[in-house]
């Protein structure tokens, strides 16, 4: 029996889902979630070998829900993008199903992935994810999983970014998150006139600089309103002089 989860917040949505699935015998809908919060305790709970997720949710989109999972299910996306948004889903092993769609349209997705599956050729979502364009919604705030807790942490709370192997330390008032992303991705994410990379491993927000300091040896440090000392690289010194117009 293979195993599904519908991951949309519209009932009339997961309904068509829903109906174009009873011609498949062999496919149990494990269960049904309104939301991306519902749908990471759901994967962890049922293990679907398949799920249907709809990209724009509230709470947390589709793509923020999948990258809080270590080990992405196979994913057909449900989606109202327009034409030119979907071009990023024909150059992956993902598909993808443009609402409103039909019957036939469902059963041609889902028996591509029935056929990728039987010959054992079912690849991750996990490359589709990294490389993805940001919703609009996600320049604005990072979201973390920490236990069972799924934390929205808008950008503006936070202090600084810190490199940490294949993850991201992201440090706030409230204490220090996990994300497995790079600084690569974050630099290029968040708004430039707030959040300046100053080192291979750092990058601060400039509303948490009070001073930068002198060192020895023509090494400089960023000191930040929580008393943290943020090494300087000579890249970084010069392009935070240039950010703060000194």
């Amino acid at each position: 029996m293979i195993k599904v989860l519908i991951i949309d917040d519209e009932p009339l949505a997961r309904s068509l889902v829903k109906e174009c699935l009873k011609p498949f015998q062999d496919i149990e809908i494990a269960q049904e979630c309104n939301d991306g919060f519902e749908g990471v305790k759901a994967i962890a709970q049922h293990q679907p070998d398949l799920i249907f997720l709809d990209i724009q949710m509230p709470k947390i989109n589709g793509f923020e829900m999948l990258e809080l999972i270590e080990t992405p299910p196979a994913v057909i996306f449900t989606t109202a993008f327009d034409e030119y948004a979907m071009k990023a889903f024909e150059t992956h092993a993902v598909d993808y199903l443009l609402k409103p769609f039909s019957k036939d349209r469902f059963e041609k997705a889902l028996q591509k992935w029935m056929s990728q599956k039987n010959a054992k050729e079912v690849q991750s979502p996990q490359d589709f994810i990294d490389k993805r364009n940001p919703q609009p919604e996600e320049h604005s705030r990072v979201v973390v999983k920490k236990g069972s807790n799924i934390i929205i942490i808008p950008v503006n709370q936070i202090h600084y970014f810190e490199a940490y192997d294949d993850y991201v330390k992201i440090h706030t008032k409230d204490g220090m998150h996990l994300k497995k992303k790079t600084m690569t991705y974050f630099e290029g994410m968040l708004d430039v006139t707030q959040f300046v990379r100053v080192h291979r491993s750092y990058m601060i927000n400039l509303q948490e600089l009070t001073r930068i300091e002198l060192m020895e040896k023509d090494n400089h440090i960023a000191l930040l309103k929580n008393g943290v000392q943020i090494p300087l690289s000579q890249t970084g010194y010069a392009k935070l002089k240039t950010v703060l117009g000194i």
